[in-house]
């Protein structure tokens, strides 16, 4: 029974201890490199009326497509 005892107080103690070695966590994105309003280049795969470098109207766009096209409260006809 006293091995049982000292067996979960050792369970314990290197639990808490695991919790000590835990990284800190950084809100944010890991993926470095250039910004997302520089675009990718590639005509394809960018909107129409979309300037690349132009920060401004890139928000812009974000801000159009999250009212219109990914608001599923809007798309499914609530108002």
């Amino acid at each position: 029974m006293r091995t049982l005892a000292v067996a979960a107080a050792g369970l314990v103690l290197v639990t808490s201890l695991a919790a000590c070695g835990e990284k800190p966590q950084v809100a944010g994105s890991s993926v470095k490199g250039q910004p997302a309003y520089l675009g990718t280049g590639v005509g394809p795969y960018t909107q129409a009326g979309w300037k690349a470098g132009d920060a401004t109207s890139w928000e812009e766009q974000m801000r159009t497509r999250t009212q219109t096209g990914q608001n599923e409260y809007v798309r499914s006809g609530g108002n």
